[in-house]
């Protein structure tokens, strides 16, 4: 990007602190079995609670004025949107930090499914899988295996595959491996203003610092299901891996029951640690209207993930299109609390993953960036040309 084109983006002024919406109880019903202790969550900052609405500014429950009671459900947080107009429902605790489990691989494939093509065959190294409990989801791959991308998506989706997760994020992120695909899943999480996510694994297998909350989940469902072979892949009931030289073939299955059960489900993410619990990401259509439905920390009983998101979504839709508590930003959208410095920093990032280079940014000393910054809060403000995304 030349600097031109930057310094015509400034950056609006901070948006000031806004109270949180009034505290209500959620709707809550106790499991027969205590949930273990976890660590207490960070707080969430005062400029991210009202992202969306100053209705979702709350750790309690948001419903629309005289909307039916929601269900009562285990989860300690989730979010009923509809992904076609951006309209939140509903939730408990929507900007809430809590631990994602496996449905951060819909981040995964957020930031990576983009840039991979499908066709490219991979090779699985030892490495891929050397850190993975053998307890854990796998798809099912090994060492010196090839696959395809799509197949690896596919084991992703379905079967909830740790190993496919892990040679995803290494191939996605080039150079830097691993890690390199991890960074390009937070970057991509700044970039739908989903502030309360942070990765560190591409699994979401626990690890530091590592956290989510069910109105990001909703951002991240909408760009998700906006492409069609996320769509096409998060509906298939079977899928047959090839069979290789010295290797057969074999068949995975959906590990999502609502397929089958609820009816109008497009398709959906499980997950579950120790510590997340159960989490649940979903999407069902009816009538004309796609209703996702997001939820974390939820138990096995008296219900478990899939029966309480099956609840919450027969609750959304007996409402009426209009009604609504706030809306999902949109990654065009300016972030107001963002220092200069921090934009810079995600250009270049942004650049970097689609391998443009911007040597402007190598000779930039420190005093041309300070004088970059006070050009760029002179400038009147404008609003960024929407960045290019496919809509179903």
């Amino acid at each position: 990007m030349a600097l031109s084109a930057l310094v015509t983006t400034p950056v609006a002024p901070a948006a000031p602190a806004q109270a949180a919406a009034p505290y209500v109880p959620c709707p809550a019903v106790k499991p027969p079995v205590p949930p273990p202790a976890a660590p207490s969550p960070p707080p969430v900052a005062p400029a991210d609670l009202a992202v969306g609405g100053q209705s979702l500014a709350t750790a309690g429950l948001s419903i629309p004025a005289g909307a039916p009671a929601a269900p009562a459900v285990t989860a300690t947080s989730w979010v009923v949107a509809d992904l076609d107009s951006g309209t939140v429902l509903g939730g408990c605790g929507p900007h809430e930090h809590r631990t994602p489990a496996s449905v951060q691989k819909m981040l995964l494939a957020a930031a990576l499914m983009p840039h991979l093509d499908p066709k490219q065959v991979v090779e699985v190294t030892r490495a891929d899988l050397q850190d993975l409990d053998p307890a854990s989801s796998v798809m099912g791959l090994v060492p010196g295996g090839r696959y395809s991308v799509e197949s690896l998506w596919l084991g992703l989706l379905l079967r909830s595959g740790n190993d496919a997760a892990n040679v995803l994020a290494r191939v996605g992120g080039g150079a830097a491996g691993r890690q390199g695909g991890v960074q390009a899943m937070n970057e991509e999480a700044h970039r739908l203003g989903a502030n309360q996510t942070h990765a560190a694994t591409p699994s979401g297998l626990d690890g530091p610092g590592q956290y989510t909350s069910a109105y990001d989940l909703a951002l991240i469902a909408r760009a998700t299901y906006a492409r069609a072979d996320f769509r096409r892949y998060v509906a298939t009931r079977v899928a047959e891996i090839p069979a290789e030289p010295g290797r057969p073939g074999f068949a995975i299955t959906h590990d999502n029951t609502l397929l089958d059960h609820y009816p109008g489900t497009l398709g959906g993410k499980t997950g579950f640690t120790d510590l997340a619990r159960q989490t649940y990401v979903g999407v069902a259509e009816r009538d004309g209207r796609r209703l996702a439905v997001t939820l974390l920390g939820a138990e096995t009983a008296p219900l478990g993930s899939l029966g309480e998101a099956a609840a919450l979504l027969n609750w959304g839709f007996a409402l009426p299109s209009g009604a609504s508590v706030g809306r999902l930003v949109t990654p065009d959208e300016k972030k107001p609390d963002r220092p200069v410095a921090q934009q810079v920093r995600a250009e270049q990032h942004g650049q970097a993953r689609t391998g443009r280079s911007m040597p402007w940014l190598i000779i930039l000393g420190p005093g041309a960036a300070g004088a970059l910054a006070v050009l760029l809060l002179a400038v009147p403000w404008r609003r960024r040309a929407a960045r290019a995304a496919a809509r179903p």
